[in-house]
């Protein structure tokens, strides 16, 4: 019985052909990195954006590597609490996020965010590149010239992001009782509405 056996230049094109089928089908990846406050409250807000396909809560900004949340709870280390957005640019723009991100912020709040003291909780936009650092900038120039008042919102070049321990990734889902609660009693919700308006949308 003939039993055909394919050549090493058809399994080397068939190789080819697959590798480019796969790149070609994989959907295309940008990162955006924002710091708001309590990394728990960010994550709902950029896991609901069509386009959006993961986040990531973590610490970023500062000098110790690998660094637990209870060290950077200490204010020492230098770290941010942030989230890392994970998402298609053909889908949705960094523009977009950004938009997301000013209107669940204070952007005034010099001190933290919300009920939340200290330099951990500081708000800040870390930029990966030129483009999104010139957003960035142009968009919190418009926010100040909106409120005709100064933002302490900062917009920082992206270094190492390290991902927070798994029991703080989708917080928000895991344990939803208490995540409201603790959202509630921050007072959160209360003023970024205070600050935006009917845009703020929760």
């Amino acid at each position: 019985m003939f039993r055909y056996k394919p050549s090493i230049l058809t399994l080397l094109l068939a190789g080819v052909l697959l590798n480019f089928s796969t790149q070609a089908s994989a959907a295309p990846q940008a990162t955006a990195i924002f710091a708001g406050g309590c990394f728990w409250c960010m994550q709902p807000a950029f896991d609901k954006v069509p386009g959006v396909t993961k986040t990531i809560v973590g610490y970023t900004g500062g000098t110790t590597q690998n660094p637990t949340y209870e060290q950077v709870s200490t204010g020492t280390t230098g770290h941010f609490e942030a989230i890392k957005v994970i998402y298609d640019p053909k889908k949705v723009s960094y523009e977009k996020l950004l938009d997301v991100y000013w209107h669940n912020i204070d952007p005034f709040d010099t001190n933290g965010q919300f009920c939340d003291i200290g330099s951990t909780y500081r708000s800040a936009i870390f930029y990966e590149n030129s483009a999104q650092e010139m957003l960035a900038d142009s968009t919190k120039n418009d926010v100040e010239k909106r409120f005709k008042r100064s933002v302490a919102t900062k917009v920082l070049k992206a270094g190492a992001f390290w991902p927070a321990e798994d029991y703080h990734q989708d917080y928000y889902m895991k344990n939803p009782v208490r995540y409201k609660f603790y959202r509630y009693r921050c007072g959160r919700d209360a003023r970024l509405k205070n600050v935006w308006g009917d845009e703020y949308k929760h």
